[in-house]
């Protein structure tokens, strides 16, 4: 019987189109959180570490009213900075991004799921409009990891060419980011992703890709 030859993704073989000169590429830093080496592949779907931890804190001058906030997780699309949290009654609060965007709208003892997570919850001296809190969002480290379809890290390049990082280190590569089209057959993702777990992936990709300006052809 003859042999079968698995030939691997070939730098660049994912592209259908890209920008003029180096538009659509860019330096990167690829992040490997295992304790073995790894060769990333070609066409392999990358997230990148935009955002660190957030942390929240009662607002400047303090509250009157007693509220706690569970502790805080990142969701999609969080942004470096402050989010203001603010009652406008005593179970009621708003919510805006470090631009100043109202960002949505929620009620003690239900969980708010936006950019940011928490549920606050009401304490024995009611909150009063304009109590609140601060949540900061720290800075990443900008590397670059496998895409999960983590809720914090969308889908954020392609990787252009294999590779080869040691055991928790970091390594360089080449980055697709911006302005390209890729072959939706010759992209890859991490191995830990199977049955519909990597159907799902796959769908967030597509969205948070575009929204970087990659486009998946079929």
């Amino acid at each position: 019987m003859p042999s079968v030859i698995s030939e691997p993704v070939r730098a660049g073989e994912f592209l259908v189109s890209e920008a003029n000169g180096y538009r659509s590429r860019e330096a990167i830093i690829i992040a490997n959180t295992t304790g073995a080496e790894v060769t990333f592949g070609a066409g392999l779907v990358l997230a990148q570490r935009a955002v660190g931890a957030a942390t929240s804190a009662a607002k400047s001058g303090g509250n009157t009213g007693n509220a706690t906030m569970s502790a805080v997780t990142v969701g999609p699309g969080a942004k470096v900075g402050v989010y203001t949290v603010r009652m406008t009654a005593a179970t009621a609060f708003t919510v805006r991004d470090p631009d100043g965007f109202m960002i949505g709208t929620g009620a003690t003892g239900v969980a708010f799921a936006d950019d940011i997570v928490f549920t606050m919850t009401a304490g024995g001296t009611p909150m009063v409009a304009g109590d609140g809190f601060d949540v900061t969002m720290a800075a990443g480290d900008l590397a670059y990891v496998p895409f999960t379809n983590a809720t914090n890290l969308p889908a954020a390049a392609v990787l252009y060419g294999p590779v080869t990082v040691p055991a928790t280190s970091t390594g360089r590569g080449t980055g697709i980011v911006r302005d390209a089209e890729v072959n939706a057959h010759a992209l890859q993702y991490d191995s830990s992703l199977s049955g519909g777990g990597l159907t799902a992936a796959k769908t967030a990709a597509a969205l948070s890709l575009k929204a970087a300006g990659l486009i998946i052809r079929s």
